[in-house]
């Protein structure tokens, strides 16, 4: 004899939350120990003010005073354009403080902002399942334990041929206020041959450009660097500070095609190019550990570097690389 069990109403909340987040009647049933029946006879109940789940009655009130009681902490549950709108900022691999910022920045509405802490709290706070999975899985902080190496010829000395030194490099770089100085460097991806990606970022505005490559040769990656950089406006090519990595063996003929200096990092110094290897670590949220470039196609790449160029940056007063070379570029 089966014995019908009344929805409680922290499985009615979590219906809600979830429903929120667009998640299917399967899987909330299989979230909350429930039949997808269940659920679905209880999504159909549209006694509520907008057109998704919400907990009835007694229920509602009960989680608006929760919501007050817990200091805001349930205000994603209790405003589903919020709550949407955070997600969707979250999948595009947005810090909560990014998108904190970017709620302020747009709207007046109260109702409409929200501090990254609660952002975080509301991920972590949630019951072991999917969801959380998904949420924490978009932060930052699961990289945090990467490491940007990869290829023996990091942090050593390679003796390249007539290398330029970072000390020869213009004072001025240092200030970011003249735009065209880029720092570069490899991704290496999985596979034994070990594929790569190039990475190429602008000190000022901290634009990105990615660098589809077939190789890790000097050959391959100075000819796919030089295709790249002659793309941009003559202002924008001036220097380009490197590792002593040995793909940029060719960094002589690089400056030929290019007309942009080539200055490389003490080895073992990796804060000499911090813009990089900042943006390196944003770039391992698309592209983990172990990817085969191989399979990666240039469209692929290219629509991560515009969604990096989209992304609003705390060093730019939040706004998008985009913003900040349109600007200068005025």
């Amino acid at each position: 004899m089966i014995i019908y069990r009344r929805l409680s109403f922290e499985e009615r909340e979590r219906i809600w939350q979830l429903s929120v987040f667009g998640f299917s009647t399967r899987v909330i049933g299989k979230e909350i120990g429930r039949n997808a029946s269940t659920i679905s006879r209880e999504l159909r109940r549209l006694d509520w003010c907008w057109k998704g789940y919400g907990v009835l009655g007694s229920h509602r009130d009960s989680v608006r005073k929760a919501a007050s009681r817990r200091g805001g902490k349930r205000k994603l549950f209790m405003n589903k354009k919020l709550c949407k709108l955070v997600l969707e900022k979250l999948r595009l691999y947005w810090s909560p403080e990014q998108i904190a910022q970017y709620l302020k920045r747009r709207y007046e509405d109260a109702a409409m902002r929200i501090s990254a802490e609660s952002i975080y709290t509301y991920v972590y706070v949630l019951p072991r399942g999917e969801l959380k999975a998904e949420l924490i899985k978009c932060l930052r902080r699961e990289h945090k334990k990467r490491r940007v190496r990869g290829r023996s010829a990091v942090g050593q000395t390679s003796n390249l041929v007539d290398m330029l030194s970072i000390e020869e490099r213009p004072k001025a770089v240092e200030k970011r206020t003249v735009p065209g100085h880029w720092e570069g460097d490899l991704i290496i991806g999985g596979m034994k041959e070990q594929t790569a990606l190039g990475t190429l970022v602008e000190r000022t505005t901290r634009s990105v450009i990615l660098v589809p490559l077939k190789s890790k040769k000097a050959n391959e990656v100075r000819a796919a660097f030089s295709r790249e950089m002659k793309r941009l406006p003559k202002q924008m090519r001036i220097s380009l500070t490197y590792d002593q990595g040995r793909e940029m063996a060719e960094h002589k003929l690089f400056t030929k095609q290019t007309k942009i200096k080539v200055y490389f990092a003490h080895a073992r110094s990796p804060w000499e190019r911090g813009t990089n290897e900042n943006t390196n670590g944003l770039i391992r949220q698309y592209f983990p550990k172990n990817t085969n470039f191989k399979l990666v196609s240039r469209s692929q790449i290219k629509k991560v570097q515009h969604l990096l160029n989209g992304r609003p940056r705390k060093t730019l007063d939040y706004r998008t690389p985009y913003e900040a070379m349109q600007q200068l570029m005025q």
